[in-house]
């Protein structure tokens, strides 16, 4: 990763394909890019998108881990603005950690933190054990064939979120309808803003009996140990990108590993064999999957050169996660899907300031829902053929249904 610069990395076409996935791989676009260099100037919708005559795409693990990891260099603010004041958020992102910089990603970060800890997610443990065991009865009642994305991925991610939140459970229902609704992106725009408004009106509802009385979820607790030093407009913003980035995360990841794990069945009894291994094969899934193709866009602020790249201030950058774990610059044989191989640190939950914060809670949950599913459902098996599973139109990559038989 010098500083010398090198000959400038060559003008491609953005290629239609190489932001979707073939099943629980990349599609081929991807390879095709990279054959180019880790890091490529890219033309087309991505460009015409963020205003740019050219992005950069960063497919190689260290290129992407050095700019996710820079935030001297690169924000993830969405619009590169300044007033006299600093750096200007706009309205729609306030809140939104993701998108701040420090000091003020560093003052909300904080509120988080405390509520993600190990002994905070072990006493959410028989809530999600309890949720996990409901899904199933009712999987088990539909079956001997049924849709499992819809009756058990789906559900359990999105509920768990919900009690970690505090949204009351006769209203879980309908506030999970309306944030999927808002993210399926094949909806029109109209449509969705319309449940967008509904889901923001609940949220001022929910944040106004927070604040007179608040409770043991995680806008309680941050109202009673923050409540003068963060805004109605900042915990809205805070919990609807915990909602937006976990509960279809979860979803496509429980989904996804579920199909990955029936197309690589010496992986499954490894879940049982030890705590350590478990924790390893729930490890190897994220990296395998990264169901989180992509992070918001990078916007170099300063002119940086990377794997001898002039990258001048003002220009986007896109990291590929999933390419990036699937680098041989990260492990040997990455498109493997191997629990045995040696711990590596890929950037499945991201990398530096912006890494998950619900990580580890992410890593219990699909733990959880993968030894309790083939514990219950020791036969488990894709009912149709893995090419006929169909895929979502949204943020993050998930099965719209995993048909499933035992």
């Amino acid at each position: 990763m010098g500083h010398d610069i090198d000959q400038v990395a060559p003008l491609l076409r953005e290629p239609a394909n190489f932001q979707l996935r073939t099943n629980c791989d990349p599609h081929e676009d991807n390879f095709g890019l990279r054959a180019h260099g880790p890091l490529v100037r890219i033309v087309g919708e991505s460009s015409t998108q963020l205003g740019r005559d050219f992005v950069w795409q960063a497919h190689g693990y260290e290129v992407v881990r050095r700019i996710l990891g820079d935030h001297e260099h690169f924000t993830t603010r969405p619009q590169f603005t300044q007033s006299k004041s600093g750096a200007h958020v706009e309205a729609q992102f306030v809140g939104q950690i993701s998108t701040y910089d420090p000091p003020e990603h560093t003052r909300l970060r904080k509120m988080l933190t405390p509520e993600f800890t190990v002994r905070r997610i072990r006493r959410m443990e028989p809530a999600i054990q309890s949720l996990i065991d409901d899904r199933l009865d009712l999987l088990e009642a539909e079956g001997p064939s049924a849709d499992l994305q819809g009756l058990f991925a789906d559900p359990v991610g999105a509920h768990a979120l919900c009690e970690l939140l505090g949204i009351p459970r006769d209203d879980q229902r309908e506030f999970v309808r309306r944030i999927r609704r808002n993210a399926d992106l094949s909806r029109g725009l109209k449509a969705r803003a319309a449940d967008s408004a509904a889901f923001n009106r609940y949220l001022d509802n929910l944040l106004a009996r927070q604040r007179a009385d608040p409770d043991d979820g995680l806008l309680g607790m941050i109202v009673r140990d923050h409540g003068d030093n963060v805004t109605d407009e900042e915990l809205k913003g805070l919990c609807t990108a915990l909602i937006l980035g976990g509960v279809e995360t979860v979803a496509g990841m429980i989904g996804f590993g579920v199909l990955a794990l029936l197309d690589n069945p010496g992986q499954i009894e490894l879940l049982f064999e030890s705590p350590e291994k478990a924790e390893r094969v729930v490890n190897e899934l994220v990296r395998y999957l990264s169901p989180v193709q992509a992070p918001n866009p990078r916007l170099a602020i300063k002119d940086v050169v990377i794997d001898g790249q002039l990258i001048k201030a003002g220009d986007y950058v896109l990291c590929s996660i999933l390419m990036a774990n699937r680098d041989e610059a990260l492990t040997p044989d990455p498109d493997v899907l191997d629990a045995n191989r040696a711990a590596v640190s890929d950037v499945g939950f991201g990398h530096g300031i912006h890494y998950c914060v619900g990580a580890a809670l992410a890593r219990s949950m699909l733990r959880m829902a993968y030894q309790t599913l083939w514990r219950r459902f020791p036969g488990l098996r894709l009912a149709v053929p893995i090419e006929e599973v169909k895929y979502r139109s949204a943020f993050v990559d998930c099965p719209d249904q995993v048909p499933v038989t035992w």
